[in-house]
């Protein structure tokens, strides 16, 4: 079974639906900031730091299955990315646009890690089962 195979079948709806919220807000939104020359480096350590995460969980997925300890490679990659991108905020040299980009950005990684840290400290406190219940519908 995939990771997106073991969302679907062992999730509820809303979290295929954060998942593609998460897919566009932290890779394929900070690619809009290229259009820039001041924040193209933005969007590059940005799509790296994302894609880092990503083949973390997925490694993670290949050799433990669909655990809660899936979200720690987020937690390793997005915490220092949030130090990166909040500074870059007020930067009076980024356009209006790219700042808005960029605080979409912060929000959904954010919001993304709220879920990740929960889970991880779940898994770490002892609790082996799957992050979310069988799907019934």
């Amino acid at each position: 079974m995939t990771l997106p195979e073991a969302i679907a079948e062992f999730s509820p709806p809303w979290v295929s639906i954060w998942v593609t919220v998460l897919f566009f807000g932290a890779y394929v939104l900070p690619l809009g900031l290229l259009i820039w020359r001041a924040t193209r480096m933005t969007a590059l350590v940005t799509v790296v730091a994302s894609l880092l995460g990503g083949i973390g969980i997925q490694v993670l997925f290949d050799q433990m299955g669909y655990v809660r300890l899936l979200g720690l490679p987020h937690i390793i990659v997005w915490v220092p990315l949030l130090f990166y991108l909040i500074p870059r905020l007020r930067r009076p040299d980024f356009p209006v646009s790219a700042r808005v980009m960029i605080g979409v950005t912060i929000a959904v990684i954010v919001i993304s890690l709220v879920f990740d840290i929960n889970d991880v400290a779940r898994y770490i406190l002892g609790e082996r089962t799957p992050p979310v219940t069988m799907n019934q519908g």
